[in-house]
Order: structure tokens, then sequence, then C-alpha cells
């Protein structure tokens, strides 16, 4: 209350503000992801604690860890999943596949017990209901902060080599390991975060792909593709379609003034949709020259999750071209829509496989 409250809209303008770390902060996110995620979590801070955080989590979280996952977990996980559709005629990809494979890869990946998944799954949603559901919200947000909390403390007594949970609790840059709440956090987080930003952007993907039949068809005929399809993916529909910043200073973009404690919004679907920056920017299209696009943010807060979120992405698609390449959309149902205001996907995508 009592904010002036901003939105940005175009993509020079959001580059403006998010590539000037020092002159805004990420706390506007407190009475959000604060809430779901704890206050110490990463998307939050500011430097210089971010930057020391950050560094530690990519020890174990950047492009070079996570390509050890790369030929036998994720590959693993997603093809489990296809053997239980692979042989039915119709199914809905979206209940059998995209909601299921980037959650199931993050709990091998925590080497959740099995009988704990499916919970797991419902309360990782549960989180994000606070905003319309207090009660049932904190309760899902409290269940999964005092079992993390007690499994990361099990694993600091009990650590074993190549386990992502000791790594990350254990891990030290210039002699100091990170805080034991911020580790919380971070894996709090990691429930949400590692499985919507694949979730909804593979199934954005899929949507763009069978409403556009001959794209898929391109796939088919060259693989060499399969990355700008991921990216045009990420371009034409986020899976998140908001990022915060409040500024630290007086500050001026696209002509507006804005003061300290002001809410700045970013819409980033109208950002990766500004014409300006983009040719027909409405159109779903796989050779688009332009990869460019705001779907992971932009600075030193770009989602830290962006390198997995591609891997599975590539994975699930090339696994898909594999296995089920006479895939195309059901006649028997309506066409698949995107929707959401903070996170956008599509409900349902009835295919026939045969």
């Amino acid at each position: 209350l009592g904010q002036n409250h901003y939105w940005i809209l175009g993509y020079k303008e959001a580059r403006q503000v998010l590539l000037a770390p020092d002159g805004y902060s990420a706390s506007a996110y407190m009475s959000s992801v604060g809430i779901y995620f704890g206050p110490r979590a990463i998307s939050i801070m500011d430097n210089p604690e971010h930057a020391r955080v950050r560094k530690i989590v990519q020890t174990v979280f950047g492009p070079r860890s996570i390509a050890r996952w790369n030929d036998v977990m994720i590959p693993r996980t997603i093809n489990r999943l296809i053997d239980q559709f692979q042989d039915e005629g119709a199914v809905d990809l979206v209940d059998v596949f995209a909601l299921r494979f980037p959650f199931h890869f993050i709990h091998d990946l925590m080497d959740l017990p099995a009988e704990h998944r499916d919970v797991f799954h419902k309360l990782a949603f549960g989180q994000l209901m606070i905003t319309f559901d207090e009660v049932h919200g904190m309760e899902a947000v409290n269940k999964i902060k005092d079992y993390v909390t007690d499994l990361i403390a099990w694993r600091r007594k009990h650590p074993s080599e190549g386990d992502f949970i000791t790594e990350l609790a254990t891990t030290e840059v210039d002699g100091a390991p990170l805080d034991p709440e911020v580790v919380i956090s971070f894996f709090r987080q990691l429930m949400n975060a590692g499985g919507e930003t694949s979730y909804n952007g593979f199934s954005n993907l899929m949507v763009g792909l069978m409403t556009h039949p001959e794209q898929w068809r391109m796939l088919l005929d060259d693989r060499s593709l399969v990355p700008a399809a991921v990216e045009e993916a990420l371009r034409w529909e986020p899976p998140v379609c908001q990022a915060l910043r409040t500024p630290t200073q007086e500050v001026e973009v696209g002509g507006v003034l804005m003061q300290p404690g002001d809410l700045i919004g970013f819409s980033l679907s109208a950002i990766n949709h500004d014409p300006r920056q983009y040719e027909r920017p409405e159109e779903f299209d796989i050779t688009r020259g332009n990869r460019s696009h705001a779907a992971f943010s932009f600075g030193p807060h770009i989602c830290i999750g962006q390198h997995l979120a591609r891997l599975e992405m590539t994975q699930a698609l090339n696994a898909l071209l594999d296995r089920v390449p006479k895939l195309r959309l059901d006649p028997d149902y309506p066409k698949p829509e995107i929707s959401g205001f903070m996170l956008r996907g599509p409900e349902s995508i009835h295919v026939r496989l045969d």
C-alpha cells in the first residue's frame, strides 16, 4: 500500500534495469517468494550476499555440473514415462508426460524415497496456493520446510559421494559453507522452480509444435533445429511471466522517473513480444533468427536453473521425436490453449500417437 507500481513491457527497458543490479533490489519478492520459500531464498538476495551464494550454488548446479546428468539420469526419467504411454492410441501429453518428468527428475536428484514423491509433487504446487488459500498454502509450506530441514541435517551427518544434497550442503567458497537456512530455502524453491519452468516451458513448446505440424515435421527431418525450437518456445510463451524489482535510488526508465521503494514489475511475456526487438512477434517460428529472449530474465539474477530447463526440454523433445514421431493433435478434443498470468501453460494437450 502506498507504493507507486510500474510495469516494464519493453525489451530495451527491461535490460536497462535488470543489468544494473546496484540500482535495484530483489527484496520486492519478500511478500511472495519470501513466504513460499523462506526469507533467505536466493531470488530475494541482493549483492554482495547474492553473488557469494550464487557462486556456491553454481559449483553444483551450473552447466558443467549438470552435464553429468545428461547421459543417464535425465534420459532414464524421460524414457521411463514414455514407456508407460508409448503404446496408447491417444493421451493427454500434459498429464502423462510434461507435468511429470521435471518433477520426477528433481525427486531422483534429491534421492527422495519412492513413497514420498507423489506427496511432494502435491505439496510443491500447494505452496503456491497462499495467494488464494492461505491456510492450505501455509500447510504445504511448513510441511516441505520441516521435511527438507530434517533431510539436509541427515545428509550432513551421513554424507555420500555424488549425492546432490550433500554436495550443496557441504560445498565451500573461500572457506565458508552456505548457511543452513539458505540451503533449506534453495531446496524448497527447487521443488517448484526446478519443475515448474520445465513443465510449463515444455508444455508450451509442444502446443507450438502440435498447432504448427509443419514445424514438427521440420524437426523430424533436421534435429539440429531442436535447440532453436526450445528457445523459440521460451520466447513465444515464457513459462514464468513476471519479475519484480524496487529502485534503491531515483532512476529514470523509458522517460518515467521512479523513486526508492516504488515497485517495478516486468511482463516477460510482453518483453518477449516487443515488436521493436522481434519481427512477427506473435508467430511461433523455430527458424527465427533472433533467439534472444527474457524468459529467464537478465543480469546477475538470471534463472540459475536455466541450463537444466534447457537440457530437460531438449532431451524430452528428442525422446518424443525418436519414439512417437507420428504425434499429432487429437481431433476429438479442442485445440490446447495456453493461459495464466504469473505461470503460463496449457491445462491439457490431447494427442494421438499411432
